[in-house]
């Protein structure tokens, strides 16, 4: 199997159109489409904008893993968001004790509550005896 930097080699090439080792706006729109994302001419721009290290106003190599590695974890933040609103359960925007317990329950995890307290302690950087969003994903990493 094809480790991911030869695979965002092998994209990089085939999307840079000229072969001068550096995508354009345009080049970098069509790559979006090519996998199956959508980035208008706009927003390439301002993607290569922001991720242009040395100014020439195309995104090199290390510029296009800079930038396929973020869209991931993108993906990962989204992907705990939806995550924390399982365990929320109660729409107040923090994980309790009681959600917990809940959710671990659903899950096939019995536990107590004092079990839950100590879970959430453990990550409760605020000490406030919930798990806001920050904490959650700092417990996940």
């Amino acid at each position: 199997m094809m480790d991911k930097m030869a695979l965002y080699e092998k994209v990089f090439k085939q999307v840079d159109g000229d072969g001068d080792g550096k995508l354009s706006p345009l080049e970098l729109q069509r790559c979006m489409a090519g996998v199956g994302g959508s980035l208008t001419l706009e927003e390439a721009e301002m993607v290569v904008e922001n991720l242009d290290t040395d100014g020439d106003g195309l995104m090199g190599w290390g510029e296009f893993v800079a930038f396929v590695e973020g869209v991931g974890e993108e993906e990962k933040v989204s992907d705990l968001k939806e995550a924390f609103r399982m365990y929320e359960m109660d729409g107040c925007g923090f994980i309790t004790t009681k959600s917990l317990k809940r959710m671990l329950s659903r899950l096939g995890e019995s536990r107590s509550i004092e079990e839950c307290n100590k879970m959430i302690a453990k990550f409760d950087l605020n000490s406030d005896g919930v798990l806001n969003f920050d904490e959650f994903m700092f417990m996940m990493s």
